[in-house]
């Protein structure tokens, strides 16, 4: 008679006893988009709408404060596969969606509190100040993305970019960057500064093109509908810049709406002796340093 050998038969692996000590969702959070501009299957949306939102582990910690991941949206997409897994694949979810995310994230990790540094106007004096994190996100959330405009009777439909093409299009920055150190750069030779600026400005300008190529997803005129991606990008290389200058323009008061706004302090009586306004605003600015630390 053989004796029975659990690992030669290949039984399934013994359940870990501590699964049930394994992290639980903090925090539930709706989306800015509402489930809206994801591709099937990179979101499972459950019926509440709410999405759970797990804490960091260290391991996601330690992700947050490599530089090259960090620099590149690949610590952030695996963080929030980590802590928001029903997102299935974060560099495909809509832009817009990113900072309710990380917000959500980073109250389900450290509370809803966040203390930010600044200096007093006139004074210069450092202060710090809380933020209650759950209004920043409430705010975000209950913001909605107009997804179309009509100019010259046609029906435009835009979309916002993903993560994957907002992380590209920080490139844009980069650019607009370097074409402002070549004006001010005064050693080096007029000739040579026209040419560096040349080459950045029609790099500036392609991705611009680019970047509204990839938000216009369909034009509708005389009750033809166009969504083919090569034929929209043709239109806007051919169109009246004043068409093209209406949905840049456009897309950039939408992005607005989810800025994230400043907050409004009053200032200590020591301040304004000192000659400090009665008040002023604090720019609310996320970065690695404060904000998954």
């Amino acid at each position: 008679m053989v004796e029975f050998n659990p690992l030669i038969a290949g039984n399934a692996p013994e359940a870990n006893p501590l699964h049930k000590f394994f992290r639980q969702p903090k925090v539930y959070t709706t989306l800015p988009s509402k489930g809206q501009y994801y591709a099937p299957g990179v979101l499972d949306m459950p019926e509440t709408g709410e999405l759970p939102v797990f804490a960091m582990t260290a391991k996601d910690e330690l992700t947050m404060k490599t530089p090259d991941a960090l620099l590149n949206g690949q610590a952030t997409v695996d963080v929030i596969k980590s802590c928001v897994p029903n997102i299935k694949d974060p560099w495909k979810m809509p832009s817009l969606d990113l900072d309710a995310i990380l917000i959500a994230i980073r109250i389900a990790t450290y509370g809803e509190k966040l203390e930010i540094t600044t200096k007093v106007p006139v004074t210069g004096a450092e202060r710090s100040y809380q933020i209650d994190l759950r209004q920043v996100l409430s705010k975000l959330v209950t913001v909605d993305f107009e997804g179309s405009l009509t100019i010259d009777n046609m029906l435009v439909k835009v979309r916002p970019l993903t993560y994957a093409e907002f992380t590209k299009s920080n490139l844009k920055t980069f650019e607009e960057q370097r074409v402002f150190s070549l004006v001010n750069d005064e050693q080096m030779p007029d000739e040579e500064k026209l040419i560096k600026f040349n080459d950045s400005f029609r790099k500036l300008t392609d991705l611009t093109v680019d970047m509204l190529g990839r938000s216009v997803y369909s034009i509708t005129v005389d009750e033809t509908e166009v969504t083919n991606e090569t034929h929209i990008q043709e239109f806007l290389q051919n169109s009246d810049k004043n068409f093209f200058n209406s949905i840049l323009e456009f897309l950039e008061e939408e992005k607005k709406k989810f800025a994230i706004e400043p907050m409004k302090v009053n200032s200590s009586d020591e301040d304004m002796s000192e000659g400090a306004p009665s008040s002023f605003e604090v720019p609310i600015t996320f970065d690695q340093s404060n904000f998954f630390a």
